[in-house]
């Protein structure tokens, strides 16, 4: 009887990190919760590895971090300097491309009617286009408006980019003004049709961090 049942045991919380620690390291991308669970023997608690592993990595050069509604080992900010690689070649974000973003980014769930509102021009296709390939912006749910419009949210890729748990983590006016960023943008979304789209590189979200690698 005794046999029977250690064969349905959960490995101690010690081995389960390690599990964790393993699957995360190995890891393309961030990992969800649901993932790892299903991933691990039956009866482990991928949350509670998480929450151990997460202290056990404080303070080190790599840290557990949370990414949207997943998990992932990132550097430690303070050590990032150590990453970069002159040889990178830097691409900035058009004035149009930087404009959607930042409301898509702020005004989540936004349909494309209401970009073009808020920014008082079109957005052109490639703007949209450009944002999806980064995997900074995923298309929503459709509103229950007529015509039940296609809405944009960010991903958890824009989040990991920025180093953000969620959009709520986003910067206020007050930050952006204090680290001299809004200062950078012109009036709110004014200018001509699309023709501003590479006119201009100011980069609302510029930081060490937020530009483009190259191909």
């Amino acid at each position: 009887m005794d046999t029977e049942q250690s064969l349905f045991e959960a490995p101690a919380l010690t081995a389960q990190e390690r599990m964790v620690e393993a699957i995360l390291f190995a890891a393309a991308e961030p990992v969800s919760v649901a993932d790892l669970q299903a991933r691990m023997p039956h009866g482990c608690d991928a949350e509670a590895a998480l929450s151990a592993l997460s202290v056990r990595y404080q303070g080190r050069g790599v840290l557990l971090q949370r990414v949207g509604k997943a998990w992932a080992f990132r550097t430690a900010p303070d050590l990032g300097f150590l990453m970069r690689r002159e040889t990178v070649e830097i691409r900035k974000l058009s004035r149009a491309a930087i404009e959607t973003l930042a409301i898509i980014a702020y005004h989540q769930p936004v349909t494309r009617a209401e970009i073009e509102e808020i920014r008082g021009v079109g957005v052109s296709r490639g703007t949209i286009d450009q944002l999806l390939e980064l995997d900074w912006i995923r298309f929503g749910r459709r509103k229950m408006t007529p015509g039940r419009p296609v809405t944009f949210v960010v991903t958890e890729g824009f989040l990991d980019h920025f180093g953000l748990e969620s959009a709520r983590d986003l910067p206020g006016l007050r930050e952006l003004r204090a680290a001299g960023l809004l200062d950078n943008v012109p009036p709110p979304w004014t200018g001509s049709e699309e023709g501003d789209e590479n006119d201009g590189q100011e980069e609302l979200f510029e930081d060490d961090g937020s530009a483009i690698p190259g191909e």
